[in-house]
C-alpha cells in the first residue's frame, strides 16, 4: 500500500545533510542519465493558483509530481511519488518543509561547486522560513564565520539572526542596508519575493559567488541586468525552465542581451561537462527555479527512511 506523510513526519526525517545528498544526485542523474523534468505549469483563476511539477528518476524507480496551490489563504504542497516500472502509487508527501529543504539544497550545492573554498563571509537577502534553509545549506558546505542578513521588517530581522546563530554556531548578524551585505561578502544570496533589484553590481567583490531563488516568474526579479553582466557564469538548475521563469534573466532574453547557449546547467558542472568556476577573481551566478526531479529524490529517501522507522500511514488506495 502507498505510504502517506505528514509535513510532522517529513520534519523528523529530512535533515540538510540528506537534502543536498538528493539533490545533487538528482541533478547528475539529469544530466547524466534517463531522468527528465518537466518545468512548471500553472493553472490560474482570480482566488486560487495551480501548480505542477513532474519528472522522473528511472535509476531510482521513481516517477511523479509536485503538486501545490497558492491563494491568499496560504500554499499548499502534496508530492505524488509512484514506481517507474509499474505505475504504483509509492508515496504522498506533504511537501512544505521538503520544497523549503530542496530549495535550499539546490543553492547548497550550487555553493559547494561555483564558490571559491576559501568563502568564509556570506550576506543574505530575506528573513523568512526560506532564509532559514538556506543559510543552513551554506553552512554546511563552506566554514562560514559571519553572515549577514537584510530583510524589512528590523524584529523579525533581529529574531531570525539571534535564533540562526544559536543553531549554527557561527556569527549571524543584522545589516540595515544592502549595500552592507553585498559588499566584502564572498557568497551573497537572495530568498525574497522582490520585484525590482535588491543590489547593485558595484558593490560586489572579485571572487563573489551569487544564488538568486527567489525570482520564479516575470513580477519577480532580485538581481539586475547590472550584475548579470559582471557574472562570468551563469548557471540554472534548467536551462528549458530558466527560459519560461527567470524574471532576473528573462529581461535580457527579450533584449538581445543573453542567449541560451551561454547558460549553464548545474548538472553539466557536477559531471564535469561545463565548466564552473575558473578563477578566484570570477563572479558567478546561479539562478534556481525549482524541479520536479529534486522533489522526487527527496520524496525517495524519506519514503525509504519512513519505512524504515515505522512512520506515515498506508492508504487505502494506489495498488
Amino acid at each position: 500500500m502507498a505510504l502517506f506523510l505528514t509535513e510532522k513526519d517529513v520534519e523528523q526525517l529530512l535533515t540538510m545533510p540528506l537534502a543536498l545528498e538528493a539533490v545533487e544526485e538528482a541533478h547528475r542523474q539529469l544530466s547524466s542519465s534517463g531522468a527528465c523534468d518537466v518545468p512548471r505549469q500553472r493553472t490560474r483563476m482570480p482566488q486560487t493558483t495551480l501548480h505542477i511539477l513532474q519528472g522522473a528518476l528511472p535509476q531510482l524507480d521513481a516517477i511523479g509530481y509536485k503538486a501545490y496551490t497558492s491563494n491568499r489563504s496560504g500554499v499548499r504542497f502534496l508530492v505524488h511519488l509512484f514506481q517507474a516500472s509499474s505505475g504504483r502509487l509509492r508515496a504522498v508527501i506533504e511537501a512544505n518543509r521538503l520544497g523549503m529543504m530542496r530549495t535550499a539544497a539546490a543553492s547548497g550545492v550550487a555553493t559547494r561547486w561555483l564558490a571559491r573554498p576559501d568563502a568564509q563571509v556570506a550576506g543574505v537577502f530575506g528573513a523568512g522560513w526560506q532564509a532559514e534553509g538556506h543559510l543552513e545549506a551554506l553552512a554546511a558546505v563552506r566554514g562560514l564565520r559571519r553572515v549577514k542578513v537584510h530583510a524589512r521588517n528590523a524584529e523579525r530581522l533581529a529574531a531570525f539572526c539571534a535564533r540562526m546563530a544559536e543553531r549554527l554556531g557561527i556569527d549571524v548578524v543584522p545589516v540595515a542596508s544592502a549595500e552592507e551585505v553585498v559588499r566584502g561578502s564572498d557568497i551573497v544570496s537572495t530568498v525574497t519575493t522582490a520585484s525590482a533589484p535588491l543590489f547593485s553590481a558595484d558593490w560586489l567583490s572579485p571572487g563573489t559567488h551569487i544564488n538568486a531563488a527567489g525570482s520564479n516568474s516575470l513580477i519577480r526579479r532580485e538581481v539586475g541586468e547590472d550584475v548579470v553582466k559582471r557574472c562570468s557564469t551563469i548557471v540554472v538548475d534548467s536551462v528549458e525552465t530558466a527560459l519560461r521563469e527567470s524574471g532576473d534573466l528573462l529581461p535580457l532574453f527579450e533584449k538581445g542581451r543573453l542567449q541560451a547557449r551561454s547558460l549553464v546547467e548545474l548538472g553539466d558542472v557536477i559531471c564535469h561537462r561545463q565548466r564552473g568556476r575558473t578563477g578566484d577573481d570570477e563572479i558567478t551566478l546561479f539562478e534556481s527555479q525549482g524541479m520536479a526531479v529534486q522533489d522526487l529524490a527527496l520524496a525517495v529517501r524519506l519514503e525509504a527512511l519512513a519505512q524504515a522507522r515505522g512512520l506515515g500511514v498506508e492508504l487505502p488506495y494506489g495498488d
